[in-house]
């Protein structure tokens, strides 16, 4: 089965973006770790599917992590979406209505070329991030390895747990992360996030992201370090999100009010491959 992809980043989180409406598609586990495999295959931190929407919004998006596995939602993976539709004539609109698994989303492509997405309200419910608690709060205490980490914890359509830290170049991204990621308190494991605060509206930001490990950026888990951030009295809207690949821009007026992310796409290549 041949497939004709294109390669694309938002801030160094590398994408496959496969059209699978214009050519027939259908990956099992084994293949996506393939193509996301950066010695035998393509190489990405994430798979994005462009699909028909089954309702009335534009298009499906569909997201798989390098490890095969799918989610629910993707804020980098979102811009880059929208620049692939535009780019591949399968739309002329700038902004759009997009079905995710992790719910509704409106990205808007902006003349500069940057994306802004409108990435809808975060959730706080345990039982529906889903997180094992009592009740809700504003920051848990997390038993790991018998260490107790103090995180808040929210969905931005996908499980975050963000901590603060003093030094993001010291946090233990990738050796606490990883267990906090697959720690049985998150049923569906989470994306972990290491959040600096540089000023009121400014942070340095670090995500160890479910199914993929650390990456250059994450777009939800900036969402997620600002709102977590803006709950906790530390942080004023808008923020700039200072990642290792680049800055994001996140908005956000309060509970119930949907945040808004702002940033980048660009295009690498375009291929075909042979799986």
């Amino acid at each position: 089965m041949k497939i004709k992809f294109t390669k694309m980043h938002g801030l160094g989180n590398d994408f496959v973006v496969i059209d699978c409406i214009n050519q027939s598609v259908s990956l099992n586990r084994e293949q996506c770790r393939f193509i996301a495999d950066r010695h035998f295959g393509i190489g990405c931190d994430q798979i994005l599917l462009v699909e028909k929407a089954s309702g009335d919004a534009d298009f499906f998006y569909r997201i798989y992590n390098a490890d095969g596995s799918e989610v629910e939602q993707c804020g980098n993976g979102a811009r880059c979406f929208v620049r692939y539709v535009h780019d591949h004539g399968l739309t002329q609109k700038n902004q759009l209505s997009v079905e995710t698994h992790g719910g509704l989303i409106t990205p808007t492509l902006q003349k500069n070329g940057d994306v802004t997405v409108d990435m809808g309200i975060p959730e706080f419910e345990p039982e529906k991030i889903p997180f094992i608690a009592d009740h809700k709060a504003q920051t848990y205490t997390l038993d790991v390895q018998g260490k107790s980490v103090k995180i808040s914890v929210l969905s931005m359509g996908n499980p975050h747990a963000i901590n603060v830290v003093e030094n993001i170049e010291q946090a233990p991204v990738c050796s606490q992360g990883a267990l906090i990621e697959t720690h049985p308190r998150f049923p569906n494991r989470v994306n972990v996030g290491y959040m600096q605060v540089m000023n009121r509206h400014h942070i340095r930001l670090r995500v160890f992201e479910r199914g993929a490990g650390e990456t250059l950026a994450c777009g939800t888990g900036a969402c997620a370090a600002v709102v977590s951030g803006i709950q906790r009295n530390l942080l004023d809207s808008p923020v700039t999100v200072s990642t290792r690949g680049g800055d994001l821009s996140i908005s956000w007026e309060g509970e119930n009010r949907p945040v808004l992310m702002t940033g980048p796409a660009v295009t690498v290549f375009e291929g075909e491959i042979d799986l």
